[in-house]
């Protein structure tokens, strides 16, 4: 069956709707978040207007129906990601606070004086920071591996900063900005004949190919709903089980414990050890729905579209003068493209480009280490998706254009 990009953009109510000034909708910005799919956002109302009420040991209907409308959410997720167990899926409030957990639960316990962490300069502040505390805390080293002139994991001189002091990979699946996919599946193999733990970043990927945390073998992998066409606030950390067991909990309080004593605490097991408090819980539930939409249309269909809209996008922007794109070519990345214009800062040109309903993305895009060894203070992001179109991209070639005359560059 051809593939019918407008019957999935009926699918999404935001894409109908016109600008204020009139101007159609042309949104380019899905690697900071993706627009939600009608079902998504029904089945966030649905739970509010039906079974609203808090998860887990509620014997009334509405706490019974809620509960089991978020376990089966939680096995969806499994299922998607090719885990054992819907225990090792955590639902958290996004990438950030997935890979914080696990900075927190497992690396505060596990890290010691003299190890050494191992992340590169493409990492997201998330996949950055977090570890530069810990290593603050627990008297541990940094190392970066090298990148390739063009944006790309320096495999071949790997060995020069993996070694038997590693305790930790931590990486992303895809560049936030340079669209650049890395191979999981050699560093993890690598990784581990270290004796070193893995943990992919998977905010980006998620989205955009299929994934099985046991094809390659992986540790953690922590990755966001609104990302996936799923609501905000509610995010995944999946880890293998043997880990989460041996990790202590993060946050304490309600939910997390078998048993409590005035003076000390017996906690539970996984999820729920580490799932204190009230869970994001409409919003969980949700993100199951967004699995189901990704479901409908196939991971087949989605490469497809998305690589011949990156591949229109590829060689018009390179066509039009002082336009440089970040990263390695078009086999070697996703749907994701950043770049400068000479004679505008990328604020500008993102500016005039939202004049035409074209929206994009500005900045450093928490990703500051990057971009200083780029040598710029800021890109401008166009990310596609499932419900882009060609004319789309057409019309952002043309907005940056327009660009280049209003600052008078042509």
């Amino acid at each position: 069956m051809p593939f019918d990009v407008e019957a999935i953009r009926s699918q999404f109510p935001i894409l109908s709707r016109p600008l204020p000034d009139g101007r159609p909708l042309i949104y380019l910005d899905n690697a900071a978040t993706a627009q939600k799919p009608r079902r998504v956002i029904d089945k966030l109302v649905e739970v509010l207007e039906q079974y609203n009420a808090n998860v887990h040991r509620g014997i009334h209907t509405l706490g019974s129906r809620v509960t089991e409308e978020l376990e089966n959410s939680r096995e969806r997720l499994q299922r998607f990601i090719g885990a054992t167990a819907p225990e090792e899926v955590i639902f958290t409030s996004g990438t950030t606070a997935s890979i914080n957990l696990v900075a927190q639960a497992w690396g505060r316990k596990f890290i010691k004086p003299g190890d050494e962490l191992l992340l590169n300069e493409m990492e997201h502040h998330a996949n950055l920071v977090p570890w530069q505390q810990l290593a603050q805390e627990r008297g541990a080293t940094l190392k970066f591996i090298p990148l390739t002139a063009d944006g790309r994991l320096d495999m071949e001189r790997l060995d020069g900063v993996l070694t038997a002091k590693t305790k930790l990979v931590a990486v992303t699946a895809m560049s936030n900005v340079l669209g650049t996919i890395n191979p999981i599946g050699e560093l993890a193999e690598r990784a581990h004949a270290k004796g070193a733990v893995i943990l992919v970043d998977g905010a980006q990927i998620v989205p955009q190919r299929p994934i099985d945390v046991h094809n390659p073998v992986i540790d953690f992998l922590a990755f966001s709903g609104h990302k996936m066409f799923g609501p905000t606030g509610v995010g995944v950390l999946w880890g293998r089980k043997e880990l989460l067991q041996e990790m202590d909990p993060f946050l304490a309080g309600g939910n997390m414990i078998r048993r409590v004593w005035k003076t000390h605490s017996d906690f539970g097991d996984a999820p729920a050890k580490f799932e204190a408090g009230t869970a994001p819980i409409a919003e969980a539930i949700a993100l199951g729905a967004a699995v189901d939409f990704i479901e409908s249309i196939g991971w087949e269909a989605f490469h497809t579209h998305e690589q011949a809209l990156m591949t229109r996008a590829w060689n018009q922007l390179r066509e039009i003068p002082g336009l440089k794109i970040f990263g390695p070519g078009l086999k070697h990345r996703g749907a994701i493209l950043s770049f400068t214009a000479d004679g505008m800062h990328a604020n500008d040109l993102a500016e005039i480009l939202d004049q035409q309903g074209v929206a994009v993305r500005p900045g450093h895009h928490c990703t500051m280490p990057l971009h200083d060894w780029l040598q710029v203070p800021a890109t401008a992001r166009a990310s596609f998706t499932i419900y882009n179109t060609v004319g789309e991209v057409d019309a952002l070639c043309a907005a940056v254009q327009k660009a280049r005359k209003i600052f008078r560059l042509e």
